[in-house]
């Protein structure tokens, strides 16, 4: 299992496109639309950076599924799953050899993004402990979802696309460019069937009301059981995943 963590973070911190998506994009939009909005009148500053800040740290943490995509897909056409499940390892030890590089990523990109935003716009944290919390189960979310995702998919192409849908798409209706408060009634109803409107709730409640886990209790909930169903679905697609290896 550890073998084939330290393979796969290898292998994935050496993608070039990994390093654009996950830290340059971001911060090329966070500095771009806290640029154009904050001459915007009745918003404050700190305010302003809250929702978009967090709001884009929560949106780019689903671009860690094209990654998930790649390497598993990779895996199954050059024939390395067939060999592996060959092998005494089971296919939990597989899973989470292959999630805790990922989850590793993604934890780093947060905390990468709040650091800027603590260095260049004064971004308040709240309480440090809410907030790892909160992040570990957004991490958890996201690659559990990629991971599912991976053994899904038939082509690089189609994860892909499906990221795009699952990331612009719950960015638009989960209120990550625009305060939910502002969008019409229906998107705002539609909103809270998403996980990036509570992932992005339970950061503002963090940081602009100084909540702290208890505040915070029905983010992590939704998070955590949202996570645990795109890795229970990956496990019960393994099978059909495997057959598609070839041997």
């Amino acid at each position: 299992m550890w073998a084939i963590a330290r393979t796969e973070l290898k292998k994935t911190l050496q993608d070039k496109g990994l390093w654009f998506w996950t830290f340059i994009l971001p911060i090329i939009f966070i500095v771009g639309f806290v640029a154009i909005f904050s001459g915007t009148e009745d918003v404050e500053f700190k305010e302003l950076v809250t929702q978009i800040i967090p709001g884009y740290t929560v949106m780019f943490s689903f671009y860690i599924m094209i990654s998930i995509v790649i390497a598993f897909v990779k895996d199954r056409d050059r024939g390395m799953v067939a060999r592996i499940a060959s092998t005494p390892l089971s296919i939990r030890d597989y899973f989470i050899g292959k999630w805790i590089p990922f989850m590793v990523i993604v934890l780093l990109q947060i905390a990468v993004l709040f650091t800027f935003g603590v260095i260049v716009y004064d971004l308040p944290l709240g309480d440090p402990l809410a907030l790892v919390i909160l992040s570990f189960i957004l991490a958890f979310l996201t690659t559990g979802w990629g991971m599912a995702m991976a053994v899904l998919v038939k082509t690089e192409n189609m994860g892909l696309a499906l990221t795009q849908v699952i990331a612009l798409g719950g960015a638009l209706l989960g209120g990550l460019w625009m305060p939910v408060e502002v969008m019409p009634d229906v998107m705002q109803t539609i909103s809270r069937f998403l996980p990036q409107y509570w992932a992005l709730e339970g950061y503002k409640e963090i940081m602009l009301n100084g909540g702290g886990i208890g505040d915070i209790w029905l983010s992590l909930f939704i998070l955590l059981i949202a996570g645990a169903a795109g890795g229970i679905l990956a496990m019960l697609a393994y099978p059909h995943y495997l057959k598609q290896s070839r041997s």
